[in-house]
């Protein structure tokens, strides 16, 4: 913080990190330019003398180990009692009643536009019917009964409007576990006073993902390999805004921390090159390594040296 600077032209991106408003505003007029039109444009506004910034942030997948969906999302279905049941229907009218009181699938994605998840309606009407047996998610399958006998036409339809996925990636509905694919792409709409933690929740839930927050976190990974975790207390759409634009130089991902490690620019700039270069480079660093070992010698040699000639010296004084 500049000296005499006022504490509200500051804007926090991070614990212990600000910056001034009009250095973020300029770069937050730059990223609106690169997605003019399009709905990763951010706006932005002021309360009580706070910047506030607020749009999507797109966050890559790049996760090794399978997460949890809910199976539920806590609405418990109507239960008829034993008189509406039994009372003027026959069999197959009160299995058909309670095939229809099973609730609609959980939507893991969100509605169809350029900024949601959306679900995977691609499949044909043929060779549909056998695998919706599987993908179907209804609390029947959910509590351990299952109905008896070919699913009718409407129910076959009602599945197919709930085969709901992460980018086209359908996940095990009976054990309700999944790994999105890595690299690929979800956002959410958060603003730049929210943390990484708060980021995270919002992700999370957005998906009905059971894990915890603490399980994972937010990397940026660049272009040149270098690779950093933000922290707990950081700002990710501040840090995006300040990154740049052009994903096509760095990308934020979720991954689990400890399944990744941080790489630094000073190791990044020498990932891609070719072994040879890289062979060249250790073989220098070592002979400089044996010069600077060959010093650090001869240095405690002399000055051992030195101390056994003054121990003499003492002792041939006490002598004399």
């Amino acid at each position: 913080m500049m000296a005499g600077e006022q504490v509200s032209e500051q804007v926090q991106i991070g614990v212990n990190k600000f910056i001034s408003k009009g250095a973020l505003l300029s770069h937050l007029k730059t990223y609106n330019l690169y997605f003019e039109g399009q709905a990763l444009q951010l706006r932005h506004r002021e309360e009580e003398g706070e910047l506030i910034i607020e749009g999507l942030l797109n966050i890559f997948w790049g996760l090794r180990r399978p997460i949890r969906l809910q199976m539920q999302d806590g609405k418990e279905p109507i239960r008829l009692g034993p008189s509406l049941v039994g009372r003027g229907t026959n069999t197959a009218e009160s299995e058909k009643q309670k095939s229809n009181l099973a609730p609609p699938t959980i939507e893991v994605s969100g509605p169809v536009d350029q900024s949601e998840d959306s679900c995977s309606n691609a499949a044909g009407e043929t060779g549909e019917e056998e695998e919706s047996a599987h993908l179907q998610r209804t609390r029947s399958d959910v509590g351990g009964r299952r109905l008896g006998g070919r699913p009718a036409l409407g129910n076959l339809r009602r599945i197919r409007r709930h085969r709901c996925s992460f980018n086209g990636h359908y996940y095990n509905h009976k054990t309700s576990v999944f790994t999105p694919e890595y690299g690929s792409v979800t956002n959410v709409r958060i603003n730049s006073s929210m943390t990484t933690v708060q980021v995270l929740r919002v992700l999370l839930n957005k998906f009905k993902i059971e894990n915890s927050p603490e399980e994972f976190s937010l990397f940026l990974l660049h272009t040149s390999g270098e690779r950093v975790q933000l922290k707990r207390g950081d700002h990710p759409l501040a840090v995006r805004i300040l990154q740049g634009p052009c994903e096509q130089v760095s990308k934020i991902f979720l991954m689990e921390p400890d399944q990744v490690e941080e790489v630094t620019y000073d190791v990044a700039q020498y990932i891609k090159l070719e072994m040879p270069v890289l062979q060249s480079f250790i073989s220098k660093l070592m002979e400089e390594e044996h010069r600077e070992m060959e010093k650090l010698k001869q240095r405690y040699s002399d000055m051992r040296s030195g101390i056994q000639k003054h121990m003499q010296r003492l002792t041939d004084e006490a002598v004399c």
